[in-house]
């Protein structure tokens, strides 16, 4: 977890955290998060609004860890499918730490306010990674078949897909559906050859 200077709200946030994963956002309150970090509602206050102030910052820092293990992966000098199964073991650890309470909370009728937040990070990162593709698909690294603003809108509805209920339905759990779907489309635009050819070697 990223570090923060002050103990006592290294404290909170690392057990407000904690709480919404294992309980989900709805059910934990103020007062438990609090009660459980061993720091005053002072503190809280001192450093937030209200919970939806704490849970928009969770959120920022959950999706800015993430998106920098993302990046470092993609640093790195190693073929491109390589790169796609790192980023699908970096989902599945990800996705083992949700419960079913915190992914309801977080799909199905969540706050406005923080359902606007999350839309917007995830905007943010969905650009970088379709940067990376489109660099990606010119090496022939991707299927060059396939029109990057598509991959663009399958990973804008891979979140509304988690978020229904019919699909959920036919797991056993959340970590199911997310990994399901993250092979589904790395795997989908992998080029059939494992990617190890570039633009101007597909041309020669």
């Amino acid at each position: 977890m990223e570090h923060i200077e002050n103990p006592k709200l290294q404290q909170l946030v690392n057990t407000a955290q904690e709480l919404f994963m294992r309980y989900g956002m709805r059910r934990v309150s103020i007062e438990e998060i609090c009660r459980t970090a061993h720091v005053s509602k002072m503190t809280f206050y001192k450093h937030f609004s209200n919970k939806v102030d704490l849970t928009k910052f969770l959120i920022n820092r959950i999706i800015s860890e993430s998106m920098a293990r993302y990046r470092h992966i993609m640093d790195q000098d190693m073929p491109f499918p390589v790169k796609v199964e790192k980023t699908i073991e970096m989902k599945l650890s990800q996705a083992r730490d949700v419960s079913q309470e915190y992914f309801h909370d977080m799909t199905q009728n969540p706050d406005p306010r923080i359902a606007e937040f999350i839309a917007r990070k995830r905007e943010e990162a969905f650009q970088e990674v379709l940067s990376d593709y489109l660099k990606a698909q010119k090496l022939g690294e991707i299927r060059r078949d396939i029109n990057p603003e598509f991959i663009l809108y399958f990973l804008n509805h891979i979140v509304e897909m988690i978020s229904d209920e019919r699909l959920v339905k036919l797991y056993d759990s959340p970590e199911k559906v997310i990994m399901e779907l993250t092979k589904f489309f790395f795997f989908g635009i992998l080029p059939r050859d494992g990617g190890n050819k570039s633009e101007a070697e597909n041309e020669a």
